[in-house]
C-alpha cells in the first residue's frame, strides 16, 4: 500500500471517528447533573421550580440549601460556582452582596433574584405588636433591656442573633452594622432553624428571620412578626422603600457558565413561575431583567 494511500485511509478514519467522539461528549454532558448549593432563601426558587427546570435543559439538577445552617450559605454558594468546569458545571445561591474583590478575583457573575424581607419575630405570648426601628436597634444592642419599656411584660428580653457573612453586607447589618454593636448577652445561632426554635420556646425572646422560612413545616407555630413602625415585612413596603429589613437573593456563577446553565438561570429569574414564588414568599423581584416589576408580559414560559 502507498505511503498516499495509507494517509488517506488514516485522514478518512479520523473523520469518520471524530464526529462520534464529540456525539459521545455531548450525550455525557447531557447526562452529567448540574450541581447548585448555597443559602436556603435563594435555593427556594429552585428548589420549587425544580422539575420545570429540568424538563426546560434536559439536565438533572442536584440542589443543596435546605435549612440555613453553618456550612451551607453564602459562602458554600460561593465555594461551589468557583468549582464550574466542563463536565462538572456548578452554580451558587447567596442571600447578601458580595464583596468586590470576591467578585473580581473568583471572575464571578451575580444574578439577582429578589429582595427578601427580614421579619423581627417574638413569641406569640408576647404582647408586644410592633416596634419603632429605634427600639429594634436598642433592644438588639442591649440598651433595652426589659419588654415593660417597649409596652410589654415585665421580663427581661432574651436577644437571639444570627451574625452570618460577618464580611459582608447580611441582612442582619440593616439592624446594627457591626457584630460588635449587638448585645454581648445575645444568643448566637449559627442557622435560622435554631432561631425559630429559640423564639418558639422562650416567651421572652426576640429575632430575625426571612419571609421564605416555613414555621408550619418546622412544627414551629408560636412565632409571630411585630411589624416596625406600623408597616408589615411585605414586598410592597420593600418597594415603596418603607420597611427598613431585608435580605438580598442572587445567583452566581463564574465566568464561564455553560448554555445550559444559563437557560436554567434565566428562566428560573423571568418564568411565570419565578413571579408565583415571589409571590408566594411576599418576596419583591429584583431580577433587573424586567426592572424590579411584573411586566408578565415579559415572562418565559415553559412548554
Amino acid at each position: 500500500m502507498s505511503v498516499y494511500l495509507r494517509a488517506s485511509l488514516l485522514g478518512l478514519g479520523l473523520f469518520l471517528v471524530c464526529p462520534i467522539f464529540t456525539q459521545a461528549n455531548e450525550n455525557q454532558e447531557k447526562n452529567t447533573p448540574i450541581i447548585g448549593a448555597g443559602a436556603h432563601f435563594t435555593w427556594i426558587f429552585f428548589d420549587e421550580m425544580k422539575t420545570e427546570l429540568e424538563t426546560l435543559s434536559g439536565r438533572k439538577l442536584e440542589l443543596s440549601g435546605k435549612g440555613s445552617v453553618l456550612g451551607i450559605g453564602c459562602n458554600a454558594g460561593v465555594k461551589t460556582a468557583l468549582k464550574n468546569k466542563p463536565g462538572y458545571e456548578t452554580f451558587g445561591f447567596i442571600c447578601c452582596p458580595l464583596k468586590k474583590v470576591e467578585l473580581d478575583e473568583g471572575k464571578l457573575k451575580v444574578y439577582p433574584m429578589a429582595l427578601e424581607p427580614v421579619q423581627v419575630i417574638v413569641n406569640i405570648k408576647n404582647p408586644v405588636q410592633d416596634l419603632s426601628i429605634n427600639q429594634v436597634q436598642d433592644i438588639f444592642s442591649g440598651k433595652i433591656k426589659n419588654w415593660k419599656q417597649v409596652g410589654g411584660k415585665d421580663q427581661s428580653i432574651v436577644v437571639v442573633a444570627r451574625l452570618h457573612c460577618k464580611d459582608r453586607h447580611g441582612d442582619w447589618k440593616h439592624i446594627l452594622p457591626t457584630v460588635e454593636d449587638f448585645s454581648g448577652e445575645s444568643l448566637l445561632v449559627t442557622g435560622e432553624e435554631d432561631m425559630t426554635v429559640k423564639v418558639n420556646d422562650l416567651e421572652n425572646a426576640i429575632g430575625h428571620m426571612g419571609s421564605t422560612w416555613d414555621l408550619k413545616s418546622q412544627g414551629q407555630n408560636r412565632i409571630k412578626h411585630v411589624t416596625i413602625n406600623k408597616l408589615n415585612p411585605t414586598a410592597e413596603n420593600l418597594k415603596n422603600k418603607s420597611y427598613p429589613f431585608f435580605r438580598e437573593l442572587a445567583v452566581i456563577t463564574n465566568d464561564k457558565p455553560s448554555e445550559d446553565l444559563l437557560k436554567i438561570i434565566d428562566y428560573a429569574r423571568n418564568s411565570d413561575s419565578f413571579y408565583r414564588v415571589a409571590k408566594k414568599y411576599d418576596l419583591l423581584p429584583n431580577n433587573k431583567s424586567t426592572g424590579g416589576e411584573h411586566h408578565h408580559q415579559g415572562a418565559i414560559h415553559l412548554h
